[in-house]
């Protein structure tokens, strides 16, 4: 009777209980979960700042010719070299700064792949995971000739010296507030904060330019 009891109660010690799920089909893992966002770190922050750089960089330069230049082969010169030159430089200095961290983290790998046994598997795996100065480099020339771009077309038809002044601040200013939201978007940092940040640091980059172009062009030295 007491067996019984037991086995009516649902009480027996070799109870197994099997999960059942709806429609008799095992739960996927998301693919989310499987997407290592550290690997996009690298190259999503050389994108931004080279597109960054290379809006502020250009626009001050062309402001700043544009400040003793009339003429609008000159502005569009001075742009076209500020885009090459600036692309390069990004270009290899983000390869040697990013190479540089790359040989530290393999040496670093190394050391404690010998100090703990571990297999080639698990060295490949964390092989993996180290930034790539190639794809840093590309993304960084790229995203400055981009950003580069953006006062050049804005100047390239507007002959009116005055007016073409004004459009390409204008079009540097719209973005300079749309890169700024991008690099809060990805940074997860408040959004407002960042795009005035980048508005004004442009603004000033471009009238100090403007400013100390025209002083020194007055003085004809």
């Amino acid at each position: 009777m007491a067996n019984l009891g037991a086995r009516t109660n649902g009480i027996s010690s070799n109870q197994v209980e099997i999960p059942i799920h709806a429609n008799g089909v095992e739960p996927k893992p998301s693919e989310e979960s499987h997407i290592d966002y550290s690997k996009r770190a690298q190259w999503l922050r050389a994108a931004v700042l080279g597109a960054n750089d290379g809006l502020v960089s250009v626009a001050s330069l062309m402001m700043g010719v544009g400040a003793v230049k009339k003429d609008i082969s000159a502005m569009l010169i001075a742009g076209f070299a500020g885009l090459v030159a600036g692309a390069c430089s990004m270009a290899i200095g983000e390869f040697v700064s990013v190479y540089t961290q790359y040989d530290i983290e393999m040496t670093q790998l190394k050391r404690e792949r010998e100090t703990n046994n571990n297999g080639e598997v698990d060295g490949e795996s964390e092989r993996e995971k180290l930034p790539n100065p190639f794809q840093a480099a590309i993304a960084s020339a790229l995203s400055f000739a981009v950003g580069a771009l953006v006062p050049m077309l804005a100047a390239v038809l507007i002959r009116s010296h005055k007016i073409r002044m004004g459009v390409v601040a204008a079009a540097v200013s719209l973005a300079l507030f749309v890169f700024g939201g991008v690099g809060a978007v990805l940074g997860k940092t408040p959004v407002t904060r960042s795009c005035l940040r980048v508005l004004i640091g442009g603004w000033m980059a471009m009238a100090i330019t403007f400013g100390l172009t025209k002083l020194i062009g007055s003085a004809e030295l």
